[in-house]
Order: structure tokens, then sequence, then C-alpha cells
């Protein structure tokens, strides 16, 4: 057993949490208003709860190198947000949500097995459970045709893919100014969208709160998802912290009564069996 691995896959599991709490929080949000308005809010409210963390514990500002990569992942995420946004409020959030988990997490885990090398084949083994047990979460049962909003989700896994690359290559600078930096850049690129495109606020009143608190919730995972970089591999990071969508569905199945069929059961305990192979090599 790897201490590494335990310390790394707890801010990961952390990650799982919180992510997907945010999300749930977030598509929903945008269920009610223009997604752009919501990830604009999401991005500040970010921004200024990392600023103010890394100021408050005098954290080191990273170097030029990076911070540039920080910008860099704030760059790919942004917009990547607001698609990944777009795409569960559309209605299939419980199908969306994975698919853009799955894409995300396999382009860089491709890249971790090039410049890492191949994990232990238990954790390989564990990869693959992993990856089944997301494909029996996002499967529905009866499909006909694309669901609404898939092309956005697969746009959103392309640029979630951009900023697990770009966060790995912050190094070691501080986790909060890194994720600060991240949010700052998407805010900046988001807002500009909202206000060339002239999107309308919030559809209901007091729904602010729930963009800002998506904001907040996603930071946290910003923040432990590069503590689980800096503290073991790259892809047992990606891969891990991609099963987040589960709290996602989770929480549309108890909140929103979204149906939990057998299969995505299954899934769910897939997901759980693999964190183990996953950890304690």
């Amino acid at each position: 057993m790897n201490a590494s691995n335990l310390v790394s896959a707890g801010f990961s599991i952390g990650a799982i949490i919180v992510w997907g709490s945010a999300d749930y929080l977030g598509g929903l949000t945008a269920r009610r208003a223009d997604a752009m308005v919501v990830t604009a809010l999401s991005h500040a409210g970010g921004m200024v709860l990392m600023t103010v963390l890394a100021m408050a514990t005098h954290a080191a500002f990273p170097g030029r190198s990076g911070m540039v990569w920080a910008l860099g992942a704030g760059a790919c995420g942004g917009v990547a947000l607001a698609f990944f946004y777009r795409s569960l409020g559309s209605g299939a959030m419980g199908l969306n949500a994975p698919v853009a988990a799955v894409l995300g997490g396999s382009i860089p885990v491709l890249v971790a097995f090039w410049t890492e090398g191949l994990p232990h084949p238990v954790q390989l083994a564990g990869f693959v459970l992993a990856g089944l047990g997301i494909w029996f979460i996002s499967r529905p049962d009866h499909l006909t045709g694309p669901p609404e909003g898939l092309g956005l989700a697969l746009l959103a896994g392309l640029g979630f893919a951009g900023f697990f690359l770009c966060v790995k290559q912050t190094g070691g600078s501080s986790a909060a100014w890194s994720a600060a930096l991240a949010k700052m850049c998407s805010f900046v690129l988001v807002g500009a969208l909202v206000v060339v495109r002239h999107a309308g606020g919030l559809t209901e009143g007091g729904r602010a709160w729930m963009g800002l608190l998506a904001g907040v919730l996603d930071v946290s995972g910003t923040y432990l998802f590069i503590r689980a970089t800096q503290t073991g591999r790259l892809d047992v990071a990606v891969v891990l912290a991609s099963l987040y969508p589960a709290t996602t569905v989770l929480l549309a199945r108890i909140f929103l009564k979204e149906r939990f069929t057998p299969r995505r059961a299954f899934g769910m305990a897939a997901a759980i069996l693999a964190m183990p192979l996953i950890v304690l090599r």
C-alpha cells in the first residue's frame, strides 16, 4: 500500500463529492436561467473564495510557468463549464454528466500512461471497472436517438481534458492561487461572452445564490484535485475524480426523482468497487 496513493485518493474523493454537488446545483440553476450567466456567477464565486483563502494563508504566488498553466486551465475549463451546465439543463442530467466525465477523464489518463508509464495491473483493473461503472451509470434504458445536449456534453468533455492536463503542469505551485487564477481567467472569458451575447439575467428571483454556491463548490473541487495531482499520479487522480457524476446522479435521483434503474445501480456498485483497487496499490 502506497501512502501517497491514500493521500491523493483522499483529495480525489473529496473532489468527487463537491464537484458532483456543484454540477447538480449548476445544472438545476441552468434550467431556469441563461447557462452563461450561471457560469459567470459560478466562476466569480469561486475566484473570490480562493483569492481570500490564498491571501489569508499567505500562500506563495506562483511563478511565471505555474501562473501561465493555471490561466490555461481556466481558459479550457471556463467555456467547458458553460457547455456542461447547458447540457445538464437540457433535462438529461443523468446521461450528459457521465458522458462529459468519461471523455474529460480518458484523454489525460492516456497522456499519463505515455509520460508516467503504466500503473500497477491492479490499478489498471480498477480503471477498467471505474470506466464500466460510469458507462452503466450513463447508459439510458430506452434511447432511440441522440439525447438532447449530448453534443454540448462532448465539447465540455474536451474542455475538461484540457483543464486536467493544464492543472498537472502547475506543479508545486500553491493550489489556492492556482485555483484562483484559473477561476479569474474563466470569469473574464465567460463574462465577456455574456456581454457579447447580451445574455439575460436569472429568470427567477433569488436564484443568484445558487450560481454562486455552485461556484464555491466547483472551485473547492478544483483545489482538491490540484492537491491530488501534486501528491500522486495524474491518471489515478483523474480516474477517481471522474467518478463525480455518481454524486450528480444520486442528487438528481433524490431531489428530482430521476429514474435509478438496476443498470445504474450496477454502475454505482462498479464505481465503488473500483476505488479500493485504484487506491490500495
